[in-house]
């Protein structure tokens, strides 16, 4: 991974990520923020990392591909 999307990561993606309201999924992220492990919400937090880039990236060019076909 560039260290441009690593970077974007950290400053774009995971603000917007924690800033958005848990609603129904609250419980799920205390109840893993509890039960983790210092190894674990490593692993955890590189998942994240991982699974947040490539679906910004998906978003992308999902978006370019279809802006060819979306009438204005």
């Amino acid at each position: 991974m560039s260290d441009f999307m690593k970077w974007l990561y950290a400053h774009y993606i995971r603000p917007q990520i924690h800033a958005a309201p848990q609603g129904d999924y609250e419980f799920w992220f205390s109840l893993m923020d509890s039960e983790l492990g210092s190894n674990g919400r490593e692993a955890y937090e590189k998942n994240m990392e991982f699974t947040a880039i490539h679906a910004f990236l998906l978003g992308l060019r999902t978006g370019a591909g279809l802006s060819a076909v979306t009438p204005r």
